[in-house]
Formats: C-alpha cells, sequence, structure tokens
C-alpha cells in the first residue's frame, strides 16, 4: 500500500475506535454488494463498493467511489469533513466558490467540515478514489443540488 494512502487512513483512525474493542474483524473482499450512485445524488454513472459501513465499532466509513468519463457527485458536505484518496484515473474536485481542481492517482484531498464540494471524473477519464467520512448523530453526507453541466466544464 502507498505510504501516502496508509498515512492518511492511519490519521483517519486515530481515536475513533473504541478503547472496549475486543476482537480483530475482517471484511473479506466481495462481502458487501456494490451499489449504483443515487441519480439524486450522481450525475452519470458512478459506483460505490462499500469498505465498511459504520460496523458499530466506529462511526467512520470508507467507500471505493468509482465515475466513468463525465460522472461526478452532486454538490454535498460532510458534517466531520472527508478525505479523498484517489486510487486510478484522473478526476476533479471543487468547492463552491473555487476553481475546479485536478487529482490523480495516490493524491489525498482533505475537505473540511461543512464545505460545499462536488468531485467525479474528467470529460475523457474514469476515477476511482477512497472516500473516507465520519457520522455525526448518525450521517455522514449531506446532499444538495446536482453539478450543471456548466459548472462541471465541457472541456478537460
Amino acid at each position: 500500500m502507498n505510504h501516502l494512502i496508509a498515512a492518511a487512513i492511519s490519521l483517519t483512525l486515530i481515536g475513533v475506535m473504541p478503547a472496549n474493542a475486543q476482537n480483530v474483524e475482517i471484511f473479506p473482499n466481495g462481502s458487501r454488494p456494490s451499489g449504483k450512485g443515487a441519480p439524486q445524488n450522481f450525475v452519470g454513472s458512478g459506483r460505490l463498493d462499500p469498505q465498511f459501513a459504520e460496523p458499530g465499532q466506529t462511526r467512520m466509513s470508507i467507500g471505493h467511489v468509482t465515475f466513468e468519463p463525465g460522472a461526478r457527485s452532486a454538490w454535498h458536505t460532510h458534517p466531520a469533513g472527508q478525505i479523498l484518496i484517489v486510487t486510478s484515473g484522473v478526476g476533479w474536485v471543487q468547492q463552491w466558490g473555487g476553481e475546479r481542481r485536478e487529482m490523480k492517482p495516490n493524491d489525498v484531498v482533505w475537505i473540511p467540515a461543512g464545505v460545499k464540494h462536488w468531485h467525479g471524473a474528467t470529460v475523457t477519464n474514469g476515477m476511482s478514489h477512497l472516500a473516507v467520512q465520519e457520522a455525526v448523530d448518525g450521517r455522514n453526507v449531506d446532499w444538495l443540488e446536482q453539478v450543471t453541466d456548466d459548472q462541471y466544464g465541457k472541456t478537460p
């Protein structure tokens, strides 16, 4: 595992596992079904492969999200922030009022709590990333409006 990915995940894990955890758990590859991104939360084809999702021992969830070219999330926020770790392809991330920025494999992106943003593939390339976030009061994301074609941009 790339040292940047390991460091980002390690930093996220610090302090979220309770002191009373008793057993090591293994979540076997393929034990959680893939799902399509809900049409109200994604434009284009997005797939979510949960790595684990709040199994009771932690408030954290991690999903491996794959975007086909042209696909992106809707605008959204996270109550405790989010870490994106790009695993393949080329993608974009943009915070409300900011410039669209390119992401490539092994880039680690920090999105602070409450910052309105979107992320997804470029027009010409697919992109996959690990999305790491914590739940606050039982929720880890607040979905907002779709990213319009004009906001997304038609040219790379």
